[in-house]
């Protein structure tokens, strides 16, 4: 889990290095393939104890650029701080941060995952709870197209490039995970958990699709998902059925979910 972020350290900590939420490093690039460059940040901590695992797209600039300050802070301040324990502190400080994580809260408790969860709200898991969620993207480090946060379009599925972060981290990733119910955020996120049930890698029972995406140029479909605007005023730009379906299945599928216990 370390080996990656062995790799950068040296600049993370590099006081002559800022992150500045505009752009990122070049001396953090993982790969640059066309119009696809993937940049190293720190999203290596996997929560083994999880029993929700919800699943982005890739990590924004935001994400990003709060998870490598985050890190560069801790180092600065505590020299001898474990690596897996600063891990843990960036991801669980970036992940879904900003105007998304409001956005994922109220979906989530919409839905009945916070009663499963025998949580009051999923607030719950970005504070006192957050040993039972594990976060993290179809594509682990922050990938850009055209220099643009990637936002699944083109289908990851369709990209060589693409599959092949999907199988050498998200697919490793889920492996060390047992017990969990996946949220895969948004129908990009879902073709890949549709691939990857296909494949074995995961139990389709357990896995959660059709959310939106919580990223706030989704508003006006996470408002209708959450019964806050009515139909009549959606514009055409929203399909109503095949949020309403997805609603109606998402909330079925959890009060038919096991118990958490027997998921283990």
């Amino acid at each position: 889990m370390t080996t990656m972020f062995n790799t950068y350290q040296h600049v993370i900590s590099d006081k002559n290095v800022t992150f500045d939420g505009k752009t990122l490093p070049e001396s953090l690039v993982i790969n640059d393939r066309g119009r696809y460059k993937t940049y190293y940040a720190p999203f290596d901590y996997i929560n083994m104890s999880a029993r929700l695992v919800i699943c982005g797209i890739t990590p924004g600039m935001q994400q990003a650029t709060n998870a490598l300050n985050k890190v560069a802070q801790i180092m600065s301040t505590d020299s001898e701080v474990e690596t897996t324990e600063l891990l843990k502190h960036a991801k669980e400080y970036a992940s879904f941060s900003g105007s998304m994580r409001r956005n994922l809260i109220d979906m989530l408790d919409f839905i009945g995952l916070a009663k499963w969860l025998e949580l009051d709200s999923c607030a719950r898991l970005f504070d006192t709870h957050a040993h039972l969620v594990h976060y993290t993207s179809a594509l682990r480090y922050p990938v850009f197209l055209d220099g643009a946060n990637y936002s699944g379009s083109p289908s990851m599925l369709s990209q060589p490039e693409l599959i092949a972060q999907i199988d050498a981290y998200l697919v490793h990733e889920l492996s060390q995970l047992s017990g969990c119910v996946f949220l895969p955020l948004g129908p990009k996120v879902g073709e890949v958990f549709d691939s990857l049930a296909q494949r074995g890698v995961v139990n389709a029972s357990q896995v959660l699709s059709g959310l939106p995406h919580p990223s706030g140029a989704n508003a006006e479909r996470i408002k209708y998902f959450l019964a806050q605007k009515e139909r009549a005023a959606l514009s055409n730009k929203v399909n109503p059925l095949s949020i309403e379906k997805a609603r109606e299945s998402l909330i079925n599928k959890i009060k038919s979910l096991k118990s958490i216990s027997s998921l283990t």
